[in-house]
């Protein structure tokens, strides 16, 4: 298993390297001039600075090893010298954001911990719902809990956040007045009211997008139980008298992780991406309303570094689903 870890880590190199180029290439054919969305009161010393980050006026391939050299070999050295005090990075050239004219990944950092409080606890909650309600409505199939479930994730799967959102707004906000509409991220938790006031304003975009992760992940997982129920080793277990809680939670569900374990973890970046819509209803400003704010503005810095962060993880994620498989289920080597 760490050897094909190590393997795959290093056959992740060229594939990022790959998309990377594509990325790059495909926004090198957005039309108008670059730096045209550039405030007029940006000194022209900054603007020259800027030019020269980004080697415009260059050929296409001296800009593109630019912004490589930049984000795998200088922005790791500005991290290192933020967690050990050296000095690596100081005076050297970092991606820079058309529209602050600040560093991207100072911009990425800053924004991180508000997708992960609200993005990262949906997709727990999501999947801290959906288990339980696909194995239930597996083990009792047809039944009016089943059914139930079915029709509620079914329209929970349908309806997109862009409705689900303002709808809920409406509903908990305008009429009821209960929850609070836009999510203040300058809110800080420091005692036991201001714990209520943070988990108020995060009930409804987590609700949001933690409703499409159940209704995606419970039918998974119910649609896995069933193809595992009715193998003969679910037989042969139950006839040497196994007990059927131990039957259904030991041998099937891990079986039947398998392929939801590959939902799961290629569902993360899906996440991420996903919370664009809901993080701009809501206010949130994390990495989505981030990137959408970044394409309204042509900032295409920002866009490249964002887009290739998701591609990361989800090169990344795929990787942590193949090392499981083989932690699930001990017949799936990898040598």
């Amino acid at each position: 298993m760490l050897t094909f870890t190590i393997r795959r880590l290093i056959l992740s190199i060229p594939t990022l390297l790959f998309i990377s180029l594509v990325i790059f290439l495909l926004l090198q054919l957005a039309p108008g001039d670059p730096m045209a969305q550039v405030p007029l009161t940006v000194p022209p010393e900054v603007k020259e600075k800027m030019r020269e980050a980004l080697g415009l006026g260059q050929p296409i391939h001296i800009q593109y090893i630019k912004w490589i050299v930049q984000f795998f070999w200088i922005e790791p050295q500005v991290l290192v010298d933020h967690w050990f005090g050296t000095s690596f990075a100081e005076g050297k050239q970092r991606v820079i954001s058309w529209q602050t004219r600040s560093p991207v990944m100072d911009i990425v950092v800053q924004r991180i911990p508000q997708t992960l409080w609200v993005v990262g606890l949906s997709y727990v909650v999501g999947i801290l719902i959906a288990l339980p309600i696909g194995i239930y409505s597996a083990y009792k199939q047809y039944s009016v809990f089943d059914q139930t479930g079915t029709f509620i994730t079914m329209i929970g799967f349908s309806i997109p956040p862009f409705f689900t959102g303002p709808l809920l707004i409406v509903l908990f906000s305008v009429q009821l007045g209960w929850l609070p509409s836009i999510y203040d991220t300058t809110h800080v938790v420091t005692d036991w009211e201001s714990f209520k006031v943070q988990f108020m304003q995060m009930v409804m975009p987590v609700m949001v997008l933690a409703l499409q992760t159940t209704a995606q992940l419970s039918r998974y997982m119910r649609s896995s139980m069933l193809d595992n129920l009715g193998q003969d080793y679910v037989r042969t277990a139950r006839a040497k008298g196994l007990k059927e809680g131990v039957v259904v939670m030991v041998h099937v569900l891990r079986n039947s992780m398998i392929p939801v374990i590959t939902v799961i973890a290629l569902g993360v970046p899906a996440i991420f991406g996903g919370a664009i819509i809901t993080e701009n209803v809501f206010k949130v400003n994390g990495i989505g309303q981030l990137l959408l704010t970044a394409l309204f503005a042509n900032d295409i810095p920002m866009v490249m570094t964002l887009t290739f962060i998701f591609a990361i993880l989800i090169v990344l994620f795929n990787l942590i689903a193949d090392v499981l498989y083989g932690v699930l289920d001990p017949r799936i080597r990898y040598d």
